[in-house]
């Protein structure tokens, strides 16, 4: 197997897939694919909940099973963004990443046999896989065949607005990590997240929507929608926070409120600067223990004025905030016992001190809160994470 072929085939994935539908984006990596000299490839994305890696089909090609993420090579691929082989060397789970979004794997079939196949067909495999990964964030706002693979279940229409809202699941620098998550995948409504990060700063916030279903989606958005507006004014924090409560108030009146933290980071300094309106205080993690809850000076919720003051904290390097709604620590067991609050600083530590990275860490509290609550949420869940590393790694990867 040559490792080096004359012309770099993640390239001319893209050159090729240039006017390619969504759905001929499987069949054209498996061509690819062959030219390194793999025998075939195929495609697994993550589904909405990260339990279950879903194959996407192509014309004449083989039908392929859904995969696990807990318990398998593949989802030990996608959960520590590190590449894994099969005992026998013929098959290759690749983690999927554009940026630092883990989108699923790709398992790479290989001759095997007497022929030896090494870790030098590595760095070819790995610059195929980003190139897919590219299209298939790219050609996924032309059509629906990702999505239609990537979900187990029907998507209410709040959910739907819900998750259009969100940005990226995870971003990472060289100073900071920001990752969140939230549940039920398929009928969240209120809980919302959003972030944005340049030279020196990143800004964070978490918003919980009064209510349920499409009504709490419609609120949440104009939330995010304010919110976003106000940090592309540049405007200060301060100010961010008067305006998102304004634009609640002049909508929907004293009636309807939004829980939540806005919050911003000095990537340089570690500077930590918060608002909380009616929300539930962030926690910080030092040395994967929770050292501190940031109370801060807590107001009203969003919507009816008085949204609270500023508060401060100097982050150290390796320092993690996480933010979360009620549904977290308010989810109940059949039994009626909380989720509860050290439940959920035990699970995070826990994670950090093995090892795990920010999105995986975040994949196995939703994970927890489900199975706390047999699967059956009474309310949105939703956590963010922000590592602030210093100069810190540009990788994900454990």
């Amino acid at each position: 197997m040559d490792p080096n072929p004359s012309s770099e085939p993640g390239r001319d994935l893209l050159a090729e897939a240039r006017f390619a539908v969504p759905d001929a984006v499987p069949g054209l990596l498996a061509e690819h694919a062959r030219r390194l000299g793999a025998l075939d490839a195929a495609i697994f994305l993550v589904d909405y909940e990260q339990r279950v890696l879903t194959p996407l089909p192509r014309p004449g090609g083989p039908e392929r099973q859904a995969v696990a993420v807990e318990g398998t090579l593949a989802g030990r691929a996608f959960s520590t963004l590190s590449p894994q082989w099969s005992g026998d060397r013929r098959l290759l789970w690749v983690p999927m990443v554009e940026g630092n979004e883990r989108l699923g794997v790709i398992g790479y079939e290989l001759p095997g046999g007497e022929e030896e196949v090494g870790d030098d067909l590595l760095e070819p495999v790995r610059t195929l896989t980003a190139h897919a990964a590219e299209l298939v964030v790219t050609k996924g706002v032309y059509g629906d065949f990702f999505e239609l693979h990537r979900r187990l279940e029907p998507m209410s229409i709040a959910s739907e607005l819900a998750w259009q809202l969100l940005p990226p699941l995870t971003f990472g620098c060289d100073r900071a990590v920001i990752s969140g998550a939230l549940a039920p995948a398929y009928d969240v409504g209120g809980d919302s997240f959003d972030y944005g990060v340049d030279a020196e700063t990143a800004r964070i916030a978490v918003f919980d929507a009064m209510g349920h279903g499409l009504e709490a989606g419609l609120l949440a958005t104009v939330a995010v929608a304010a919110y976003r507006n106000s940090r592309r004014r540049r405007l200060k924090l301060a100010e961010t926070v008067a305006a998102v409560d304004e634009a609640i108030q002049v909508r929907f009146g004293p009636e309807r409120f939004v829980t939540a933290v806005l919050a911003e980071l000095d990537l340089a300094s570690g500077c930590f600067r918060w608002f909380r309106a009616g929300h539930p205080p962030p926690l910080l993690l030092r040395g994967s223990k929770v050292v501190k809850t940031l109370w801060g000076n807590t107001g009203l919720p969003l919507g009816l004025g008085s949204p609270g003051d500023e508060a401060e904290e100097s982050l150290e390097p390796g320092d993690q905030v996480v933010f979360f709604t009620d549904g977290v620590t308010e989810a109940r067991s059949p039994d009626g016992t909380f989720f509860g609050l050290d439940r959920l600083a035990d699970l995070v530590s826990r994670a950090s001190a093995g090892g795990n990275s920010p999105p995986e860490t975040l994949r196995r509290l939703v994970h927890s809160i489900l199975d706390h609550q047999a699967g059956d949420l009474q309310d949105d869940a939703t956590a963010v994470l922000v590592e602030w590393k210093g100069q810190g790694r540009e990788t994900l990867e454990v």
